[in-house]
């Protein structure tokens, strides 16, 4: 899978929130147990992780369960290494 820019720009900002990423470090029931953290901000910070790709969610009732992409990730850092290595080059010329 290769990451186009704006696909590189949506994980990144998604990352970049605090709260978000100590939502995509934690375990469902860590999530919960957040303080400070309404249900209704973590369910917003869940979508933005699941619009980026980096979470799948589902639904079973009342229950959402997440759990993480890696793949996600690694074509994230795939094209993150590809963006260093052209701006490397380029730098040389």
């Amino acid at each position: 899978m290769e990451m186009n820019r704006s696909q590189i720009e949506k994980i990144s900002k998604a990352l970049a929130d605090e709260t978000r990423l100590r939502i995509f470090e934690l375990n469902c029931g860590d999530i919960v147990s957040m303080r400070g953290v309404t249900p209704a901000t973590v369910s917003h910070h869940l979508k933005i992780l699941n619009d980026a790709g980096l979470i799948e969610c589902r639904k079973e009732g009342q229950f959402v369960y997440s759990r993480s992409v890696p793949e996600t990730l690694e074509a994230y850092s795939r094209a993150l290494a590809k963006l260093a290595r052209t701006k490397k080059h380029s730098a040389r010329k």
